[in-house]
């Protein structure tokens, strides 16, 4: 049996270098070539890596691609990977993976007939700060998890982002975009959500572009910046969870949980590395002993300092998950239950009403050292 999948790539904006950069990193996969509705981003992407470019067309014709990684706007996420998987081949696609249930089922119901696998990033979860903190909790360290706290705040995307229309409309906004990292860490922490309640608004209806090189041109914004969110989980845990692009400062954490034995607290979702802290019942809070988990080592300088970048784990694990007949821990499972917690989160600010939600899952395998370096080449 091939122990290596072909991987192609639909999307070549800016998250693709991320790929193409770390991709090398891993076992299991190797990127072969790439495309783009824009045939001249396609081309630039390939002539930067070494792969080659081809049209969507000819990408999903090749024989010697097996997973497509979908990389495209949210808005375009379900078409392209229904349009893949229809191809006859597995799919990895960037969060959110769909903007409905509807669009989820769809694109369970095609893989499974055809004997098909789908994935779905975040795949930071598996860093070895979170997977410490699992560990931690695995391990009973703080009792039984019974509630917590998550915040991810901040001005807004125009502030960065070259093109950042489309975070402000459908399918954008703080819940979608940034919310995957925080359920799927909560899921791999704690298990699956029951149901959700929540409120929701917006500052302004639009936005003035900071970045270059659009600096000064008037977006409009359609979708909730501003989420208060309550999610009960299926073992009755209550967690806070707040996402908002109307914050200039605030001096929340990022993620805390609290036991019957005592408080966890971890670092940022979007990132695999940080320091993970705790207390016991004595209040006194320390950082955990670190640990040789290869996904905690620095491998790259960011303007904030050094930093652990493993994206593309998920997708390795899928592809090697594939070969050993497995169950991915990116898998379409916990990231269909992801969405349904996200639409949920919204339409309950547009109703008032706690929705249930109608979908579940398990919680991924633990990402240990061992299993961790049984992914790198």
């Amino acid at each position: 049996m091939t122990q290596e999948l072909g991987v192609g790539i639909i999307g070549c904006g800016n998250i693709s270098t991320t790929y193409f950069k770390l991709s090398p990193l891993f076992k299991g996969i190797k990127v072969l070539a790439c495309a783009d509705i824009n045939p001249a981003a396609a081309e630039i992407r390939a002539s930067e890596y070494g792969v080659k470019a081809q049209t969507i067309e000819e990408l999903l014709a090749n024989p010697e691609i097996d997973i497509v990684v979908n990389l495209t706007i949210p808005d375009a996420h379900f078409p392209v990977s229904k349009m893949i998987l229809e191809a006859g081949k597995h799919v990895y696609s960037e969060k959110p993976l769909v903007l409905s249930l509807e669009q989820g089922e769809q694109l369970r119901g095609i893989a499974v007939a055809n004997n098909l696998k789908v994935g779905c990033a975040p795949d930071t979860f598996l860093g070895g700060a979170h997977q410490l903190a699992r560990d931690y909790v695995d391990q009973g360290k703080i009792g039984r998890v019974t509630s917590g706290t998550c915040h991810v705040m901040s001005a807004g995307m125009e502030m960065w982002h070259p093109n950042p229309d489309f975070f402000f409309l459908p399918g954008g906004g703080p819940i979608l975009d940034l919310g995957p990292y925080y359920i799927a860490n909560l899921i791999n922490l704690i298990g699956p959500v029951k149901r959700v309640a929540a409120l929701t608004s917006m500052a302004n209806h639009t936005r003035t572009i900071t970045s270059e090189p659009r600096k000064g041109e008037v977006i409009p914004v359609e979708t909730p910046t501003n989420i208060h969110a309550l999610l009960e989980f299926q073992n009755g845990a209550t967690i806070t969870l707040s996402a908002s692009w109307d914050v200039w400062s605030h001096r929340h954490a990022n993620m805390e949980l609290y036991g019957t034995e005592g408080s966890l607290f971890v670092p940022d979702p979007n990132f695999f590395g940080g320091t993970v802290l705790a207390s016991g019942r004595d209040k006194d809070i320390q950082p955990l002993d670190t640990w040789a988990h290869p996904f905690s080592v620095n491998n790259q300088e960011h303007p904030q300092g050094p930093m652990a970048n493993y994206r593309t784990a998920g997708l390795a694990d899928m592809a090697i998950a594939i070969l050993e007949g497995r169950d991915a821990r990116c898998s379409l499972e916990r990231a269909l239950h992801g969405v349904d917690v996200m639409v949920s989160i919204l339409k309950s600010g547009e109703t008032g009403q706690f929705i249930e939600l109608t979908t579940t899952c398990t919680q991924p395998a633990a990402l240990g050292i061992e299993e961790a370096n049984a992914l790198l080449r």
